[in-house]
């Protein structure tokens, strides 16, 4: 009996021709497609709160001032991003969360230039730049160690000098301190 040759088990497609090859299409990798653009975009929030324009250096103090570690809702912390105004700019999106007052006052003291975006059902129901007060209480902790506010339950208090640097002067001790030497409370 002659031998048969085993079936082959894939099926060959009717009416083509078994020795069809695919041919790749050439691509030049150095040409951009025209209608991708080079940014890098963070998924939108239904509602919540986008604090944008930061000081790339001053990004994870704004998520520290916030308390994000513990929020259990999205989270997006960007920063080295391009910025037109600033140079290179961080950006923070939190979703299910509004800011306090307090809130605001602290961010002002680190990013003086940062806007805050209130978001309701993906768009943005309002825009407020931040103001850093004249006065700032209960914000900064004094760097002199011999301050009432570091020795005893003394709320801080603090006038603001200059915006630009910040300079702030402490009510109860006088000692002026610079951005370098504040330490949020």
């Amino acid at each position: 009996m002659p031998k048969r040759k085993p079936k082959s088990k894939a099926m060959k497609p009717k009416g083509k021709k078994s020795k069809e090859k695919i041919r790749p299409k050439k691509v030049d990798l150095n040409v951009p497609k025209p209608e991708s653009k080079h940014e890098l975009k963070i998924s939108a929030i239904q509602d919540g709160t986008v604090i944008d324009h930061i000081p790339t250096d001053a990004t994870f103090k704004v998520a520290d001032i916030l308390g994000l570690v513990n929020h259990n809702d999205v989270v997006s912390i960007a920063f080295n991003l391009q910025s037109k105004s600033i140079g290179r700019k961080g950006i923070v999106k939190v979703a299910g969360k509004s800011l306090t007052q307090e809130e605001v006052n602290k961010i002002a003291i680190v990013a003086p230039d940062a806007t805050v975006n209130i978001i309701k059902n993906f768009n943005v129901r309002e825009k407020i730049k931040v103001k850093l007060p004249e006065v700032v209480n209960n914000v900064v902790k004094c760097s002199n160690p011999v301050c009432i506010t570091n020795s005893e339950q003394v709320s801080t208090k603090f006038y603001v000098l200059k915006k630009d640097p910040l300079k702030i002067k402490c009510h109860y001790c006088e000692r002026s301190m610079g951005k370098e030497d504040i330490e949020i409370v």
